[in-house]
Parts: structure tokens; sequence; C-alpha cells
């Protein structure tokens, strides 16, 4: 049993994987994903999922997913942007950094997200209006992401080379306590 050296959570496009994939190659550490978790144990994408499953069904392997990723993955954890959404996870957040564990928020504003996503249909929950959709989302679940998190970064407007620059330095900040 081990637990992260990091988790990451956000809204969609704040720049998780991105981040995430490259804190882990700095660090010589594994990166996961636990959207990427749920795609293998399902055999079909979050999207599909959402289509022919519903969000409630993906929200339960989401949750299930979260909570082995943080019992058993010893590098950078990325989390899809509503696992925040689970009173579950957020309590094995919440536990996890309140044991010394590293929680950073990747906070972005709506304009930078809505540039990023575009008009991706890999994300489900933007597909009709995004720029109204990430506006919503990005309202209910600030404080969420708030609660959960032991640092907040924020994305807007930067370049990744200095969000990762950032989460580098609340890493090693940590290890230094």
């Amino acid at each position: 049993m081990s637990s992260p050296a990091l988790v990451l959570v956000g809204p969609p496009a704040s720049g998780k994987t991105t981040v995430g994939t490259a804190v882990a190659a700095a660090r010589s550490l594994p990166f996961r994903d636990t959207d990427r978790d749920v795609e293998v144990e399902t055999g079909t994408t979050i999207a599909d999922l959402f289509v022919q499953q519903g969000e409630p069904h993906f929200r339960a392997l989401e949750e299930r997913a979260v909570a082995r990723a943080l019992a058993e993955h010893a590098g950078v954890l990325a989390l899809g942007g509503g696992a925040v959404t689970s009173a579950a996870t957020r309590e094995l957040l919440i536990a996890y950094g309140g044991a010394g564990g590293t929680v950073v928020w990747l906070d972005v504003d709506v304009s930078s997200a809505a540039r990023r996503v575009g008009l991706s249909r890999d994300r489900p929950l933007l597909a009709v209006n995004p720029r109204a959709m990430l506006r919503a989302m990005l309202e209910q679940r600030a404080p969420l992401y708030a609660e959960v998190a032991t640092h907040p970064v924020t994305t807007a407007g930067r370049a990744p080379e200095e969000v990762v620059a950032d989460v580098l330095a609340v890493l090693t900040q940590e290890t230094a306590r």
C-alpha cells in the first residue's frame, strides 16, 4: 500500500494531464489518470459511458477508480474534473491531504478553459454550450476543489512550463517539511 506523491484536481481543460505528465517526468515518477483507468476497465470512452450508461454510472466507476489509485499509486495522479463531486472522494482526498499528501488544485478561468477545450467531443458535459457549461461547472465545483486542495495553482493565461514550475516548487516545499 502506497500513496501518490501528488494528486492533481481541477476542472476540464485546467491542464491536469499536461502538467501531471511533465511533473511526473521531472520527478521520474509514473503518471496515472483516473479517467483513463475507467476507460481501460470498461473498454470504452468516458463520452460513450455518459451516453450509454449515464453520468451516475460513470461517477460510481470514477469513485472506485479514485479510491483504488489513492491506495496503490505512488506517482503523480490526475483525477477527472468531476471526481470532487463525490462526497466519498472528497473525504479520501481530505484524509490524504491531512496525512501529509499534496493535492494541487489547477485553477483556470472560463476563457482559458474554453480556448483549451475548443469543440472537443471527448468532454460530454461540455458538448452543447461549452462556455456556459464551463462557467456553471467552475462556479459549482470551485468550493469542492478548494475543500480538498492543499495548494491552489492558477493556470489561467499561463504557459504549461510556468504551471509545472509552480507545482514542482510546491512538491519541493512539501518534501522539505
